[in-house]
């Protein structure tokens, strides 16, 4: 905000004849900060350090519940990492890349002659940014019409009931709450020795926004994040190389799965060098030299790249909070330790999200945060970690809910396995689409649902039938006997359901 409108603002304020106390200096403050809310809030109900996913669905619901609230964003923009730079951007490109994918490998096969098929990556990234923005602006308008106090800035604890912040505009003020949220969400983990500049060697910011397509992309981990964006640069042209410590892709997907997963990536053309750790980066010259060996030690070896792409993991983001200040304790992780009702050690402060231990996804920081305030408006919250659905955005797409095979046998339970392919499901072979399987497991004895894993094109939309069934304890009986529309993709449920407890009609 411009000098001149701030000094016309607060000789405004002060023909008013308002008193100058420290009470009306916060409120003018927070006035020329939050952008909504004309009153000030030093006497918060609930006060919110971060508007990601957690952070704005937690000050939407504290304001629903009668909670008078303030949510503080450093990034200027709601929507955290998710909406920002993370779960919509690369969703956006993934399906614009996905067309044209589809249009120049695919559509003659359904009698669809394109001549000439051409990627326009700046109309494509103007298309992503687009979608970014109105949905950023579709937060604050929601903000807005429920309340909620705005304000842009960094924030960090003065007490258990303060938070100073100091605005994008330059300001510093004081917001006080009788019950602070942290939900400052996560950030990119970094690995020895390898700076990321967000040219050469980028995070999954920079791999969002790269103006070339490049010829050669090395992806540094094998998780959801690396694969998905793997498959963004692969589709376009990218030679995607996939470096992973481990032994497998995505560890805690059933192995099942994942092999079959596996060996779909590799059919797109996706390399990968599993059990390899990386030992040097190198670059100096036009391009990037990555120096690898196996994991256990051996032989290097030089992969060289026009991008890299740091795909390790996420780390709590916590740093400059001031959380030792007030004594908030933390585990090894540098993630936040809370009771089941989001309580810090510290009363009247609260966690969620990405900086408290469990899953690190958006949909099960939402639910954190509506559970959160929920039990802090005196109702019961409640967020089963083992009934979150977890989702790889690739084609196919990878869902699952609840217990891996693994896991399952690991704890010595009896269960029953049932699975049903798409090759025989009549919706995927009238479109073409027949990748993939449907696999759930149940108890042996009780037949109740434990887990369910999904591989196909819009898992990631199937596997709500299975978070439902899990969430009400439903066995593979009830699934089968349901009706399904025919011909969908759905009726795969269906008859992996009945593969499970008896036998499928259509195999």
């Amino acid at each position: 905000m411009a000098m001149a409108s701030l000094a016309r603002r607060k000789a405004y304020f002060l023909t008013r004849n308002i008193s100058n106390s420290p009470t009306d200096a916060l409120r003018f403050s927070l006035s020329l900060t939050r952008g909504f809310a004309s009153s000030g809030s030093d006497d918060n109900d609930v006060v919110i350090i971060g508007g990601g996913p957690g952070g704005y669905v937690a000050a939407i619901k504290a304001a629903q519940l009668g909670l008078k609230t303030t949510c503080i964003e450093k990034r200027g923009a709601l929507g955290g990492t998710c909406l920002n730079v993370g779960c919509i951007p690369s969703k956006a490109l993934l399906h614009s890349s996905h067309m044209y994918h589809e249009a120049k490998h695919v559509f003659a096969n359904h009698g669809v002659k394109v001549s000439s098929v051409e990627v326009d990556l700046p109309a494509m990234l103007a298309q992503k940014d687009t979608a970014v923005k109105n949905l950023t602006r579709g937060v604050e308008g929601l903000f807005k019409k429920n309340k909620v106090n705005y304000v842009k800035g960094y924030g960090k604890f003065l007490s258990p009931s303060e938070v100073s912040v100091d605005t994008i505009d330059g300001e510093n003020l004081v917001v006080k709450g009788k019950h602070i949220i942290v939900a400052t969400g996560s950030d990119v983990k970094s690995l020895p020795g390898i700076t990321i500049d967000e040219k050469k060697i980028v995070s999954s910011t920079g791999a969002l926004s790269l103006t070339e397509i490049p010829k050669k992309f090395i992806v540094i981990g094998a998780g959801y994040i690396g694969l998905e964006m793997g498959s963004v640069w692969g589709r376009l042209g990218s030679e995607v190389t996939v470096v992973e410590f481990a032994a497998d892709i995505v560890p805690a997907m059933d192995g099942e799965i994942r092999k079959q997963f596996q060996r779909s990536l590799e059919k797109q053309k996706m390399k990968f060098m599993l059990k390899t750790k990386v030992v040097g980066v190198d670059s100096s010259g036009d391009g990037v030299k990555l120096i690898v060996e196996p994991a256990e030690g051996g032989e290097q070896t030089t992969l060289e790249a026009d991008v890299v792409l740091v795909s390790a993991g996420r780390t709590p983001f916590t740093s400059g909070l001031d959380l030792e200040k007030i004594g908030v304790e933390t585990d090894k992780g540098g993630r936040i330790l809370v009771n089941e009702r989001f309580s810090t050690n510290v009363s009247g402060v609260y966690a969620i999200g990405d900086v408290i231990p469990g899953p690190m996804l958006a949909h099960k920081a939402e639910e954190d945060g509506v559970a959160c305030v929920e039990f802090i408006a005196g109702k019961h919250g409640h967020v089963d970690y083992d009934k979150v659905p977890g989702v790889v955005y690739t084609y196919p797409e990878v869902a699952s809910v609840g217990k891996t095979e693994e896991q399952l046998k690991k704890d010595g339970v009896s269960y029953n396995v049932g699975k049903f392919p798409f090759m025989a499901n009549s919706r995927a072979k009238a479109i073409d689409t027949v990748e993939g399987l449907v696999k759930i497991l149940a108890d042996k004895e009780t037949d109740k649902i434990l887990g369910v894993h999904i591989m196909s094109p819009n898992a990631g939309e199937l596997i709500h039938e299975a978070v439902l069934a899990i969430n009400y304890d439903a066995s593979s009986e009830d699934i089968a006997r349901v009706c399904h529309a025919h011909p969908t993709m759905s009726e795969a449920i269906k008859e992996a359901a009945m593969a499970t407890y008896d036998k499928p009609i259509h195999m």
